[in-house]
């Protein structure tokens, strides 16, 4: 048995485990797929503290990694389906897919969050034909080609201005009137000549017979309908949280967890770090801040220690 089992290899979990494994706790770390979350597909990070000069999501999350590594957490590779409590050992017990069980004093949670789907006609069918929701992987198939992003924060415009680089033209279709990103990001996109804003706008469905040739919008404000002509869909509306192994009650109505200010949910031993925390800023500073939080508490809980 573990003191520690992580769930979750992005940057909340590979900040857990950094302060963690420097506390003396014996610590597992488990992913399902490759430590980085959704940060591997960011080409550009600027807004993380201590580069003076952008860096790459994969360079960031290569030298969590190599951190981690270097400081001697056990790193396992394994899809968590199940994280419960056994009151009568004190123990969290977790069970992967194929009903292996990993056990620990504590567990954090920090499995991220996956894109949020349109679900509009013609979507599910041209993944892959057209649809995509990772410019940072896709978009050199899109060159010269004409293409759309939909959505309005960050997220949405940091894809558009990579996308740009390849494509001839990039609409932003964005339902409102006015872009939810920040304002440097806003600026670089209204400055930027192969960028066109689609604003009050929304996606009614996606057309296409072997792959995406145009979409159909439809004008929030007056109702009526049009059809825009391109190669590709980049969509960006937003992020589903992955919490699927933990018990419904810690959950809210939307499925994120709820925490205390300790990254504690309302189950003893069990905590939760990251994009599937409610009111989760979704940022990679606040991932690795609540990261180093649940492990310092985790420390305590498993210690009774209060430092």
């Amino acid at each position: 048995m573990k003191d520690l089992i992580i769930v979750g290899a992005g940057p909340a979990g590979m900040s857990a485990a950094i302060y963690a494994v420097r506390s003396g706790l014996d610590t597992q770390v488990i992913e399902k797929f490759m430590p980085g979350g959704q940060v591997l597909n960011t080409a550009d990070v600027e807004n993380y503290p201590g580069f003076e000069n952008p860096i790459s999501g994969v360079d960031l999350v290569t030298a969590m990694d190599k951190q981690v590594r270097r400081l001697g957490a056990e790193i396992a590779t394994a899809d968590i389906v199940s994280v419960k409590r056994d009151d009568a050992s004190d123990k969290i017990v977790c069970t992967d897919s194929s009903g292996e069980t990993y056990e620990a004093r504590a567990v954090i949670v920090a499995t991220g969050s996956r894109y949020k789907h349109l679900g509009v006609p013609g979507e599910s069918e041209h993944v892959g034909r057209g649809v995509s929701y990772c410019a940072t992987c896709d978009a050199a198939f899109f060159r010269d080609k004409v293409t759309a992003v939909v959505g309005g924060g960050n997220t949405a415009l940091d894809e558009a201005l990579f996308l740009s680089r390849f494509a001839s033209k990039v609409h932003i279709i964005h339902r409102r009137d006015k872009f939810r990103a920040s304002q440097i990001l806003v600026d670089r996109v209204k400055e930027h000549p192969k960028i066109e804003p689609v604003l009050n706008s929304i996606v009614k469905e996606i057309k296409g017979d072997k792959k995406v040739t145009n979409v159909k919008l439809a004008d929030t404000i007056d109702g009526k309908e049009r059809d825009l002509e391109l190669d590709g869909v980049f969509i960006f509306v937003g992020y589903l949280p992955i919490t699927e192994m933990l018990p419904d009650s810690v959950k809210n109505e939307w499925k994120e967890a709820v925490t205390d200010i300790n990254m504690a949910t309302s189950i003893p031993g069990i905590y939760a770090a990251g994009d599937i925390r409610a009111q989760s800023r979704k940022q990679i500073v606040t991932a690795t801040s609540d990261g180093a939080t649940a492990a310092m508490a985790a420390y305590e809980y498993i210690t009774h220690e209060e430092l």
